[in-house]
């Protein structure tokens, strides 16, 4: 019972770590291969899932301070292969009767030491398929992490509690490393029937030589953060109104004008192709592309409150707000699946503007 609480403890802080390891990730694939493959996405994020529950079975349930220090001095287990002297200690079992495995089985320390083997196969299945381990890198990483986990147990959560709460076991550091090298051992036969990690990668590099509409929008968003950034750190240096302007005029206009690229672009392997770059032209397009963006969602906020309020649609100012809110996230949701339908949006035929993949070259 214990061991599904923690799952689902982990299930659901899942989601919260997930997201704090999107944005990096889409970044990665997207400079990598120019693209992000379904398949890759849920293999890293299966793995991160599955890391988040290992760890949280080794620290869950976490014990109050007072319960600690009223707890006895736990001595760790040093002495190997004490697993198997406890089994025979604590079991009747007989190879050859039938009757006596389903007691064994259920005994502590025969589910506990299987619980161990278990809790590691899927790690050497990951190891070897998608980080292509080899047995010995397998069982060295498995050792580690497991020693990790022990560590943990040891120092009372890092030193967080004033004494350890749970049991430091050589048998684990055993059980937990010989788990990992089944699933290395397993997953030799299942890997026959899935594509391989190089198959993958050409999937992913074949799929990056075109623009999609997440690295459209990626590219917005790097570049908004990368300008800001830029003229956060200029203008602390020389301390001058214009330092934004002129950071702006650099970023959006001088550098895709010579190079094509801005250094969020560059980054994330997309070019600017358009006939008769100019570099007013340039500038006048993304000053259209942050006014659409950032004003016109401002004004639509901003007309929307009037115009309830004025014909006393609702009588709540709260949720006068809140309608306004929506109006405005629902304009930026057609606008974000217009782009990732079509790649493309109005402004792009207005300013004759493509984004071209430099994937492509990097493999040539």
């Amino acid at each position: 019972m214990i061991y599904l609480n923690t799952i689902k403890i982990a299930i659901f802080t899942f989601p919260i770590i997930a997201f704090l390891f999107t944005i990096p990730f889409i970044l990665h694939q997207y400079h990598k291969y120019g693209s992000i493959n379904k398949l890759r996405v849920l293999i890293i994020y299966s793995f991160i899932l599955y890391l988040i529950t290992i760890y949280f079975l080794v620290i869950l349930p976490l014990p109050s301070e007072v319960e600690v220090l009223n707890m006895k001095d736990i001595i760790p287990q040093l002495e190997p292969f004490k697993f198997i002297n406890d089994i025979l200690l604590d079991t009747n079992f007989n190879i050859k009767d039938i009757n006596t495995y389903i007691p064994t089985l259920t005994n502590p320390s025969v589910y506990t030491m299987l619980f161990n083997i278990i809790m590691t196969i899927p790690l050497g299945m990951y190891l070897r398929y998608y980080y292509k381990c080899s047995f010995l890198k397998t069982l060295i990483i498995s050792f580690f992490i497991s020693f990790f986990f022990e560590f943990t147990q040891l120092t009372g959560l890092y030193g967080i509690y004033p004494k350890a709460y749970r049991l430091f076991d050589v048998d684990d550091l055993i059980t937990n490393t010989l788990g990992g090298l089944i699933g290395y051992i397993f997953m030799g036969i299942v890997d026959n029937f899935l594509p391989t990690r190089d198959e993958i990668d050409r999937k992913s590099l074949i799929d990056g030589k075109e623009v999609s509409g997440l690295r459209r929008i990626t590219l917005f968003c790097l570049d908004t953060v990368i300008y800001i950034f830029l003229t956060s750190i200029i203008t602390i240096i020389f301390n001058k109104n214009y330092i934004p302007i002129i950071v702006f005029i650099i970023y959006y206009g001088l550098l895709p004008s010579i190079f094509h690229k801005t250094i969020g672009s560059n980054f994330l392997n997309v070019k600017l192709g358009y006939p008769n770059l100019t570099f007013l032209r340039n500038l006048f397009r993304i000053i259209f592309i942050y006014f659409y963006y950032l004003i016109i969602p401002f004004i639509l906020l901003i007309l929307s409150f009037i115009i309830i309020s004025y014909f006393n649609i609702i009588n709540s100012n709260i949720l006068i707000l809140l309608v306004s809110i929506l109006i405005v996230i629902l304009y930026y949701l057609i606008n974000i699946i217009i782009i990732l339908e079509n790649k493309k949006i109005y402004y792009d035929n207005i300013f004759k503007i493509e984004f071209i993949s430099t994937i492509e070259e990097k493999d040539n």
